[in-house]
């Protein structure tokens, strides 16, 4: 029997990934290979969705969220790796030699950092992590690096409205099923609440396209 071979588009998702985390963070490191950071999530309207942070290397926790699929953020339906277009790096590179409590204050404060400014930018004023992050004093960051997982022309097939409309409504039935079937954080329940918000504003936005086009 031959083996089964992964979708076209799954395969362009890995492969987007893995050259993102191979970039060259101008130094001639690669962004993912960098032990300890913080990385933040973009839809396709360039709206901040999930930020995070890592002391395992920014490839291992950034691979694990979109392409093997083995985070909580994932299997309670919170994120779905196909809403993500494009991912911001920001490495820490001096902590590589710090004690490991030091290290995780530093990223605390940075991931705290990133998630205020990432508010600030949202058109919703929120992201969909599934829980808080943690309060701390806001620090300065390292210079970022922001790549697109995909090649244009896959982009701008997913990043279709329908289709987005479509894959954003089964991921709220998914994570609607979930709460109702488990005992959840209110985080989930924030979360919840936002997509929901992504869910109504893109269908808005499409039916006013209809509703200003002269043949329909």
């Amino acid at each position: 029997m031959m083996p089964i071979k992964e979708p076209e588009e799954v395969k362009a998702l890995y492969k987007g990934v893995t050259a993102a985390l191979d970039a060259d963070y101008g130094d001639g490191r690669k962004v993912g290979n960098c032990q300890h950071g913080v990385y933040l999530f973009y839809d396709y309207d360039g709206e901040p969705i999930y930020v995070g942070r890592t002391m395992e290397s920014l490839r291992t926790r950034i691979r694990r969220h979109l392409t093997n699929q083995r985070t909580d953020a994932v299997a309670m339906s919170v994120l779905d790796p196909f809403e993500v277009a494009e991912i911001e790096m920001w490495p820490f590179w001096n902590l590589e030699k710090v004690e490991e409590r030091k290290a995780k204050q530093i990223l605390v404060r940075a991931e705290y950092t990133v998630y205020q400014n990432a508010v600030k930018r949202s058109q919703f004023s929120v992201i969909l992590n599934e829980q808080d992050i943690t309060r701390a004093d806001e620090i300065e960051l390292p210079k970022s690096i922001r790549l697109s997982v995909l090649p244009d022309e896959l982009r701008q097939q997913r990043e279709h409205p329908d289709i987005r409309l479509a894959r954003r409504a089964r991921t709220i039935a998914n994570l609607a099923r979930v709460i109702s079937e488990r005992k959840v954080t209110k985080g989930i329940r924030r979360t919840l609440w936002a997509q929901a918000q992504r869910l109504a504003h893109l269908a808005k936005t499409r039916l006013e396209e209809f509703e200003n086009r002269d043949d329909y």
